[in-house]
Protein backbone atom coordinates (compact mmCIF):
# COMPACT_ATOMS: atom_id res chain seq x y z
CA UNK A 1 0.00 0.00 0.00
CA UNK A 2 1.59 3.95 -0.98
CA UNK A 3 1.50 6.14 1.87
CA UNK A 4 -1.29 8.11 -0.06
CA UNK A 5 -3.46 4.83 0.35
CA UNK A 6 -2.91 4.64 4.15
CA UNK A 7 -3.28 7.69 4.89
CA UNK A 8 -6.88 7.79 2.90
CA UNK A 9 -7.29 4.62 4.89
CA UNK A 10 -6.93 6.05 8.00
CA UNK A 11 -8.92 9.37 7.01
CA UNK A 12 -11.98 6.93 6.28
CA UNK A 13 -11.93 5.37 9.32
CA UNK A 14 -11.24 8.65 11.39
CA UNK A 15 -12.42 11.54 10.05
CA UNK A 16 -16.10 11.40 11.98
CA UNK A 17 -14.37 11.41 15.21
CA UNK A 18 -11.94 14.02 14.53
CA UNK A 19 -14.76 16.23 13.26
CA UNK A 20 -16.64 15.97 16.32
CA UNK A 21 -13.59 17.26 17.87
CA UNK A 22 -14.22 21.25 18.95
CA UNK A 23 -12.79 23.86 16.49
CA UNK A 24 -12.49 21.10 13.91
CA UNK A 25 -13.78 22.29 10.53
CA UNK A 26 -12.56 19.58 8.32
CA UNK A 27 -10.17 16.51 7.41
CA UNK A 28 -8.68 16.11 4.57
CA UNK A 29 -4.92 14.89 3.02
CA UNK A 30 -2.43 17.39 2.26
CA UNK A 31 1.38 17.86 3.13
CA UNK A 32 2.60 18.58 6.90
CA UNK A 33 3.54 22.55 7.26
CA UNK A 34 6.70 23.05 9.26
CA UNK A 35 6.70 26.69 10.98
CA UNK A 36 4.42 28.00 8.64
CA UNK A 37 6.19 26.31 5.32
CA UNK A 38 4.53 23.10 3.51
CA UNK A 39 6.80 20.19 3.68
CA UNK A 40 7.05 17.49 1.34
CA UNK A 41 6.09 14.65 4.04
CA UNK A 42 2.12 13.77 3.29
CA UNK A 43 -0.38 13.49 6.12
CA UNK A 44 -3.76 13.46 7.57
CA UNK A 45 -4.90 17.36 8.06
CA UNK A 46 -7.37 18.41 10.41
CA UNK A 47 -8.63 21.78 9.74
CA UNK A 48 -9.05 24.51 12.66
CA UNK A 49 -10.98 27.34 12.66
CA UNK A 50 -8.26 28.44 15.77
CA UNK A 51 -5.73 26.40 17.71
CA UNK A 52 -5.77 26.06 21.61
CA UNK A 53 -2.92 24.49 23.46
CA UNK A 54 -3.76 21.16 24.46
CA UNK A 55 -3.97 22.37 28.31
CA UNK A 56 -7.08 24.63 27.28
CA UNK A 57 -9.23 21.95 25.54
CA UNK A 58 -11.12 18.98 26.82
CA UNK A 59 -8.90 15.78 26.89
CA UNK A 60 -11.65 14.26 24.54
CA UNK A 61 -11.03 16.99 22.48
CA UNK A 62 -6.78 17.15 21.95
CA UNK A 63 -5.89 16.06 18.43
CA UNK A 64 -3.28 13.36 18.50
CA UNK A 65 -0.31 13.83 16.73
CA UNK A 66 -0.38 10.40 14.72
CA UNK A 67 -2.99 7.45 14.05
CA UNK A 68 -2.29 4.02 13.11
CA UNK A 69 1.68 5.18 11.92
CA UNK A 70 0.21 8.16 10.22
CA UNK A 71 1.54 12.25 10.70
CA UNK A 72 -1.75 13.83 12.08
CA UNK A 73 -0.94 18.00 10.86
CA UNK A 74 -3.28 20.70 12.60
CA UNK A 75 -3.61 23.31 10.14
CA UNK A 76 -5.42 26.82 10.86
CA UNK A 77 -7.58 27.65 7.98
CA UNK A 78 -10.52 30.00 10.15
CA UNK A 79 -14.04 29.27 9.50
CA UNK A 80 -15.35 27.62 6.53
CA UNK A 81 -18.53 27.79 4.59
CA UNK A 82 -19.92 26.91 1.18
CA UNK A 83 -19.91 28.96 -1.24
CA UNK A 84 -23.16 29.16 -3.51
Amino acid sequence: MDRYEQIKKVKDQYASSLMEKANVVGVGIGFADRGGIRSDEMALVVMVNKKLPAEALDPADVIPSEIEGVRVDVQVVGDLSALT
